[in-house]
């Protein structure tokens, strides 16, 4: 081992605001793995390549295809694919960007460069300006949409499309983003506008065009689809909480619009072709005064802020608001300033219009982007679509990112009809879909069954909560984590990223990590282990002991009979994430290899071509060992696997012991390590075009450990990447897109 790296600045992420004595999610797991269709057969690459201080080479294209024969000859059969044929990449703490032998990773699109053909080339020296028209940073969750020759909309295209990306927020230790400013920024209120301005512009969204040239990827700075949308971008409330009291802010009166998206981490893509970004952490941006309790006569908005993490003194992440007195900086400050009984004449409201899936046309800069309020409000991660069927509603599975929260499941009224998937007017299909339906929060059993419970005011658990007295269903949605809380659903390890697995029509959930987890609870947000997250462990990092459930699991969920409609499921645990040298009877019960083990799963999506599930990590508790990681997984099915009794010693002296249930144990043909990342960042955001030969990745905040003092010394920067990859001016480091094509050619994980 290494020796320990400084700690790193508060994970935004690791936070919880549920002191609820609701049970944290217990039950089996029954699985079978089945490859069935994902295993193709063949052999593929060896050894390891490394990209980083040496440069990231783009794909040999000029490579004469394998089967390129005479015409008189017969033809060449060519190897048969093996999915995970690779060779696992080893464990790293290099500054640099690792994939299999065979493959190649290219740096395609980084933060700050231009998108537009007057925003000039970026210096990264922290001079730069002009961010509303250069990519954001954090590059978080991605889609990709493809494009047709003559600039159609296509869900064929390969070579030419559209990548839709999520800024989720900057780098920072205090309150500036550091790295955008020339001396580091201001970290005393009040903070100057100008740079303010800069930090705004950095959140929200990207969508811009990609092409593949000559066998090159390449972004393309100037196309017509280029567009941002950042945290000031005017945006429409659409579905029941359209236009309802909650929403009335001085810049909205009728409450049917608000300015941005913030903190966008998790996406999806929906069935008709739109995308669906996440809004998670947004409730740290706004300032609370110290007396707005009492401004607010003490009514139940105190309540509601309290449970979304703005407590009465709450101070910002950034202190946006103290930029002037222009309004784009007051509507950060979240307290009741002003004498109407509405809130028209202030923004006592302003965070009830943050927390939403957010559907966006990325082949439309015209289309308003639409916040669809249907689906909740809480610490959204990604969105992911049931499969599709022909008569039945589609079902939409989400996760509130922070310890001890709930996982999510929207049912659309509108039954599916084939004829959208191809519509004209990708938001009206989105209308149609996403504004009408019902809003359901699981509840986990100690049997590995489980029921989804839903969050309708008509529940009489709702309406005869004592902790909040609802006054519509607007209401419900706008606090879902009240609702939540008022039918005893299951608190989880953080629920991230969710997908669903195209064999089978299993959902996935990656459960990050939960400090909380004690078999000694003491405090209201101790939790003892359960079924669904069993493990309460002491995990050392060199010398210091990381405790509850540092590593985090994956969790399956199987839908009743009855489809994306069901009431009722089964769940079971896929994956573990532990080191491979932990107890496999207490820690490592998944009994990973050193090919294969990891901590902190977040990122999760399943290739649409191969099958392959793709895990991304986002660790603190792994990283004196190794970077953080992306994993290719052949996942089986729920009940597959087996059932273990955890033990635990009790404060009384007694003992607490766990049934859960650990998925069939991964082998070397079913699961190991496909890229590691440069120092300090997260492997975050996946897509593919659609015949799987271009995998796009994206690579957040590295080197977010570096000493704001040492900004004007890149020798003290922890890390330099991308620039030590041959990418871009300055030594600033940089999140960004990769892009990873196989030199023969092939589809990726082969």
């Amino acid at each position: 081992m290494t020796k320990d790296r400084a700690p790193a600045r508060i994970d935004m992420d690791d936070i919880g605001y549920n002191n609820t004595q609701n049970e944290h999610f217990s039950a089996i797991l029954d699985q079978r793995i089945s490859r069935r269709n994902l295993l193709r057969g063949g052999a593929a690459s060896a050894a390891t390549v490394v990209m980083g201080s040496m440069g990231l080479s783009a794909c040999g294209s000029s490579e004469a295809p394998a089967n390129l024969v005479a015409p008189v000859t017969p033809p060449v059969t060519p190897p048969a694919e093996k999915l995970l044929g690779f060779t696992a990449v080893p464990k790293s703490l290099a500054d640099l960007v690792t994939v299999p032998a065979g493959y190649t990773a290219t740096v395609l699109y980084a933060l700050g460069d231009p998108l537009t053909a007057s925003a000039t080339a970026f210096k990264n020296d922290g001079t730069d300006a002009d961010f509303e028209n250069r990519a954001g940073d954090h590059h978080d969750g991605m889609e990709f949409f493809g494009l047709s020759a003559d600039g159609k909309a296509s869900s064929t295209a390969v070579d030419r499309g559209i990548l839709a990306i999520n800024h989720e927020a900057t780098t920072n230790q205090q309150l500036s983003s550091f790295f955008i400013h020339a001396n580091g920024g201001t970290n005393t209120l009040p903070r100057p506008g100008a740079e303010i301005d800069r930090e705004t512009a950095l959140h929200g969204l990207s969508m811009v065009e990609v092409r593949k040239t000559g066998g090159k990827w390449e972004y393309v700075k100037d196309s017509a689809f280029n567009r941002r949308v950042t945290c000031l971008t005017e945006c429409e409330i659409s579905g029941p909480v359209r236009g309802n009291a909650l929403l009335v802010t001085k810049y909205s009166k009728d409450g049917t619009k608000t300015r941005g998206t913030l903190n966008n981490c998790g996406t999806g893509r929906t069935p008709w072709g739109s995308f669906v970004s996440g809004e998670e952490n947004w409730s740290g941006y706004f300032v609370r005064g110290a007396a707005d309790n009492a401004a607010r006569g003490n009514d139940k908005s105190v309540t509601s802020l309290n449970r979304y993490g703005r407590s009465q003194g709450a101070a910002s992440r950034h202190g946006w608001e103290s930029g002037g007195t222009d309004d784009k900086y007051a509507r950060w400050n979240n307290s009741k300033l002003g004498a109407s009984t509405d809130g028209s004449d202030d923004y006592r409201n302003e965070m009830n219009g943050m927390g939403y899936i957010v559907e966006a046309d990325p082949y439309n800069k015209a289309k308003v982007v639409k916040k669809r309020t249907a689906l909740g409000r809480y610490a959204h991660e990604s969105a992911a679509f049931s499969k599709p069927v022909a008569g039945q509603p589609l079902a939409v599975y989400m996760g509130d990112d922070s310890r001890n929260e709930y996982i999510y499941k929207f049912v659309s009224t509108a039954t599916w009809n084939p004829a959208d998937a191809t519509p004209t007017d990708l938001l009206a299909i989105g209308d149609k879909y996403l504004d009408s339906g019902k809003l359901f929060v699981a509840k986990f059993n100690a049997d590995g069954t489980g029921t989804w419970i839903e969050l309708a005011l008509a529940n009489s658990a709702i309406t005869g909560f004592a902790g909040y007295k609802f006054a519509d269903q607007a209401d419900v949605l706008v606090n879902a984590r009240l609702a939540g809380d008022a039918v005893g659903a299951t608190k989880m390890d953080r629920p991230e990223w969710c997908s669903v697995n195209p064999a089978n029509g299993e959902i996935y959930f990656s459960l990050t990590n939960n400090s909380n987890r004690t078999a000694t609870p003491s405090g209201s947000s101790a939790l003892v282990p359960d079924g669904p997250n069993p493990r309460a462990y002491t995990d050392m990092k060199g010398s210091t002991a990381q405790n509850g459930n540092p590593n985090g699991h994956l969790l399956r969920v199987k839908e009743g009979a009855a489809g994306s409609a069901a009431t009722s499921f089964t769940w079971d645990v896929y994956l573990f994430g532990a080191e491979s040298g932990a107890d496999t009877s207490k820690v490592n019960l998944s009994n990973l290899t050193s090919d294969q083990d990891f901590s902190s799963p977040d990122g999760l999506a399943f290739s649409q071509s191969t099958g392959i599930c793709w895990i991304q990590t986002d660790d603190g508790a792994y990283t004196d060992v190794t970077n953080c990681m992306m994993l290719a997984a052949l996942p089986g099915q729920v009940g597959d696997g087996a059932k273990v009794t955890l033990s635990y010693p009790t404060a009384n002296g007694g003992t607490l012991n766990v049934d859960t249930f650990v998925g069939k144990k991964p082998t070397a043909d079913t699961l190991k390590r496909f890229l590691v990342g440069p120092v300090d960042c997260e492997l975050t955001g996946i897509t593919e075009t659609p015949d799987g030969k271009a995998l796009f990745v994206n690579i957040q905040h590295p080197g977010e450990l570096t000493n704001q003092a040492n900004i004007a010394d890149p020798g003290k920067y922890s890390s330099q990447w991308p620039s030590n990859a041959g990418y871009g001016a300055g030594k600033r480091p940089r999140s960004a897109t990769i892009v990873i094509t196989k030199n023969d050619g092939g589809r990726i994980g082969s």
